[in-house]
């Protein structure tokens, strides 16, 4: 079952290439990251990675995924946080938990998009470094001549749910990292954490992005009916 998931940079590309795709692999899902496209220069060259905007950008990518009739399903990993303003469902989001919050957000985005059979958005809560506090402690590993610095990241997060961590300009996921370990590079650490943390204990602690995986997990039945 062939799988292609829209990805906004390089670090959601190498998740999807190292921790997500063989697990699903071993199911026979075959996960296929497709990296957006920002912006195409005169000479033909492109610049990939970041959502910059909706309908130029990320609605036009997903209309010529869904073209690939050799895809059961499409599917996108994107940040909650930073999305343009001109996402669908963005006009009248309302207060909510960030979860609610989100899936309005994923379902007027399906809405908008169509192909309801062959398309499921995802969207992380809040990005992608919060499924790294699904076990904050693995930041020690990842730099062990920062384990103080680490530590002090791990206590501020240790009483959060991960997913529930807020978007503000200086206490979202990447930036309570960065404040403690400023060498933190995202398309290097991330993922190299996420595999060390593992899909189990990702999973256990953040249920929204658990249902996306448990959605994937079903597709060989689907494809089956």
């Amino acid at each position: 079952t062939k799988v292609l998931v829209f990805v906004e940079g390089q670090t959601e590309e190498t998740f999807v290439n190292v921790v997500l795709g063989p697990f699903l692999g071993a199911k026979s899902i075959y996960l296929i990251p497709v990296l957006a496209r920002t912006k195409r220069t005169r000479d033909g060259r492109t610049f990939k990675g970041g959502i910059v905007s909706y309908r130029r950008q990320v609605r036009r990518e997903i209309l010529r995924l869904v073209g690939d009739s050799s895809a059961a399903l499409i599917t996108t990993m994107l940040d909650y946080y930073g999305l343009p303003q001109d996402f669908p469902g963005m006009p009248n989001l309302s207060a909510g938990s960030p979860r609610e919050k989100v899936t309005h957000l994923e379902h007027a985005f399906r809405q908008d998009i169509g192909h309801q059979q062959r398309f499921l958005p995802f969207l992380t809560l809040h990005e992608f470094e919060a499924l790294l506090f699904a076990q904050p402690e693995q930041f020690g590993s990842a730099f062990p001549d920062r384990r103080r610095e680490a530590a002090r990241l791990a206590e501020e997060v240790s009483r959060l749910p991960p997913e529930e961590i807020n978007d503000g300009p200086d206490t979202h996921p990447a930036a309570r990292i960065i404040r403690h370990l400023p060498n933190y590079r995202k398309p290097l650490h991330g993922p190299r954490i996420a595999k060390q943390i593992g899909l189990t204990i990702i999973r256990e602690k953040c249920p929204h992005f658990d249902a996306w995986i448990s959605y994937l997990e079903t597709l060989p039945q689907e494809a089956q009916r």
